[in-house]
């Protein structure tokens, strides 16, 4: 039996094959790899190069950093909560401080509520 964990690139190639409904060959075909590559991807017996890992990436729309950090090149990246990012308005104000006037502001704020809106479907306080 073998007691090795899973790589993380594993579950994400077998996710991505289901949703682009694709089996490994053509998974292999589509990245530009040989089919028995995706095999061992696939098996945990060997880890996408970071050549073939920013294919992935660019084939399925996830970061090339994360993909990386899936397959072992990276450390893994932790994602940000929410309660650190600073406001909009903020962030603006601090990088931007000359180029972006209040009626600029405004209207990204709006589309940002608007993004979370759609995400979450409810309004934020």
């Amino acid at each position: 039996m073998n007691n090795k964990k899973e790589p993380k690139i594993v579950p994400f190639l077998k996710d991505l094959m289901r949703r682009r409904r694709r089996l490994p060959s053509q998974l292999a075909n589509d990245v530009g790899v040989s089919h028995p590559t995706v095999g061992r991807w696939l098996t945990g017996e060997d880890a996408p190069s970071t050549t073939s890992c920013r294919k992935l990436a660019a084939y399925s729309g996830v970061s090339v950093e994360e993909v990386l950090a899936m397959a072992g090149h990276l450390p893994e990246i932790k994602p940000v909560p929410a309660a650190e990012w600073p406001e909009f308005r903020e962030y603006a104000n601090t990088k931007y401080p000359d180029l972006l006037d209040e009626d600029v502001i405004i209207m990204i704020e709006d589309l940002i509520e608007r993004r979370r809106e759609k995400r979450l479907g409810k309004k934020t306080p």
